[in-house]
């Protein structure tokens, strides 16, 4: 490089991104990004669940052309607070669907939970790139998900930090050489807990997270470990993974988010602070990068970085997700469904914190012998078999609520 300059970047072309759950903490930190690249992108849809005021707040900021909540009752809050500025509005699952359709290059899927599904879809059906923070996408219907995108030229870009790391550490060397990928957990915040600690653990004591500040539902999954085990699931999918080539590691510093193992024995890492700016930033520039405004990774004063193999004892929704993962047919499509009424539950005061794993795991066994499971070939398959699997967790919640384990 002559006289120590820096070559000449050419400009990349303007990108248009649609954002799906647009308020949620994924949705912000993507805003966050946005604001900071003037120029570099623009917005075609933004959606909420039901928000409306701050979904409109937004869509007028960001100049979106397309604003949709989930809930219809809030439909005419929203129409009201776009009055006067041409952004369409519109309600209901459909128009959620319909803001993946649209004409942007990339989009953001950061919805919660098995609702995301659909427009995960929609967006891939088109062969658009989508960022996916969804892991009820991938759970439920990964298969499904991963064919349609092979078939209509579609890209899926993990936005999860552990996959995000392992997308980008892949790229060290061809697929046949790797030998296993590490996912890397928090252990949340019962990680040095015994097994009776966590037995009579508050709703209070679940929420707080040691590293990161996420929604109450993916809080709740960190704290039980059910969160690694969706992102092994995850994994699976996203790289052809095979359940042995796939290793869960505690990491309570959360710096190494992912690493890949190649059969000369080297182990390749990827670091980063606990932001989600950063796979987010990723995602949104990819093949190229943007500036990150994070605060930059300082080792010496984080000072070491510890391991630890997970306790499935004291964890045992881990080793249910690695159970459906081998079982196949349907089985992580229950587990979700199953874990997602048991989180609920929980923060509603029905079932303790123990009782999630519990629920979960009859839920699974009653599936299995009543014929529920299989594998979705389509999107209406995932949401029956969701919906099926739903039911009978809730019949079986007076029983779970009963016990102490």
């Amino acid at each position: 490089m002559p006289n120590g300059t820096r070559p000449k970047i050419k400009p990349a072309a303007v990108r248009g991104v649609t954002i799906l759950g647009a308020t949620g903490s994924i949705g912000s930190s993507t805003i966050d990004l946005l604001k900071r690249q003037k120029g570099r992108f623009t917005v075609e849809a933004l959606t909420a669940h039901k928000n409306s005021v701050t979904l409109a707040k937004l869509a007028r900021e960001l100049g979106a052309r397309f604003a949709a909540v989930a809930d219809p009752a809030a439909y005419n809050e929203l129409k009201s607070e776009l009055s006067g500025s041409k952004i369409e509005a519109a309600a209901g699952s459909d128009a959620v669907a319909e803001a993946a359709r649209r004409p942007a290059d990339m989009v953001i899927g950061a919805i919660t939970g098995v609702a995301g599904l659909e427009p995960s879809l929609a967006a891939i059906e088109r062969g658009a790139t989508l960022a996916l923070a969804n892991k009820e996408s991938l759970v439920c219907a990964g298969t499904l998900v991963m064919r349609r995108a092979k078939q209509t030229g579609a890209t899926v870009l993990p936005v999860d930090s552990e996959h995000n790391a392992l997308f980008q550490v892949l790229t060290a060397g061809r697929r046949e050489d790797v030998t296993k990928v590490i996912i890397t957990a928090s252990g949340g915040p019962f990680r040095t807990w015994s097994k009776d600690e966590i037995r009579k653990a508050t709703l209070q004591a679940a929420l707080k997270h040691p590293n990161w500040s996420m929604g109450p539902k993916v809080t709740i999954d960190s704290a039980t470990l059910m969160n690694k085990g969706l992102e092994v699931i995850e994994a699976y999918h996203l790289f052809g993974l095979r359940p042995d080539e796939i290793e869960v590691l505690v990491h309570p510093q959360s710096i190494v988010h992912g690493m890949v193992e190649f059969r000369d024995g080297s182990v390749i890492a990827h670091l980063g602070p606990h932001d989600m700016r950063v796979p987010i930033a990723h995602c949104l520039a990819w093949p190229d990068r943007i500036d990150g405004p994070v605060k930059r990774l300082d080792l010496a004063a984080v000072g070491s970085l510890t391991f630890e193999k997970p306790d499935l004892d004291r964890f045992p929704a881990l080793g249910l997700a690695w159970a459906a993962l081998r079982t196949g047919s349907g089985a992580t499509t229950v587990l979700n469904a199953a874990n997602e009424i048991a989180v609920s539950e929980f923060v509603d005061g029905r079932i303790s914190f123990t009782g999630i794993p519990a629920l979960v795991e009859a839920t699974m066994n009653a599936a299995s012998k009543r014929g529920i499971m299989r594998e979705p070939g389509s999107i209406a398959e995932a949401i029956s078999v969701d919906h099926n699997s739903r039911s009978l967790a809730r019949d079986l919640l007076p029983t779970i609520a009963a016990k102490a384990f």
